[in-house]
């Protein structure tokens, strides 16, 4: 995995992966409330698509996945979101990035 930061939308996105099924938010998900202990404190479930928001240090972030475009994470007030929310979305990228490629080198060392 190699994490993705961008700004098209006027917000930070990291893009945690492009080209992944549900299986794999779920996976993601799952990271986030064990080792990071966030609850989703709104969840929206679409034919295509899934957007749950939750707290980390203060800044609400969303989860987001589309079937389409894969899973990324962006600030819930979007462009309105203060830099502070921002830099909070690069951080949970980056513990995820790693935390995943640790998960995926454990499976390949199987």
């Amino acid at each position: 995995m190699s994490l993705t930061l961008r700004t098209d939308f006027g917000c930070t996105e990291a893009i945690i992966d492009d080209d992944c099924g549900l299986k794999r938010f779920y996976e993601v998900a799952n990271i986030l409330t064990d080792d990071l202990e966030i609850k989703f404190t709104h969840k929206e479930d679409d034919f295509d698509t899934l957007t749950w928001d939750f707290v980390f240090k203060n800044h609400i972030l969303t989860l987001h996945y589309n079937i389409y475009t894969g899973i990324s994470i962006y600030p819930r007030k979007f462009r309105e979101a203060p830099r502070k929310d921002n830099d909070a979305v690069v951080e949970v990228a980056k513990f995820l990035e790693n935390k995943l490629f640790i998960h995926q080198a454990r499976k390949y060392m199987s």
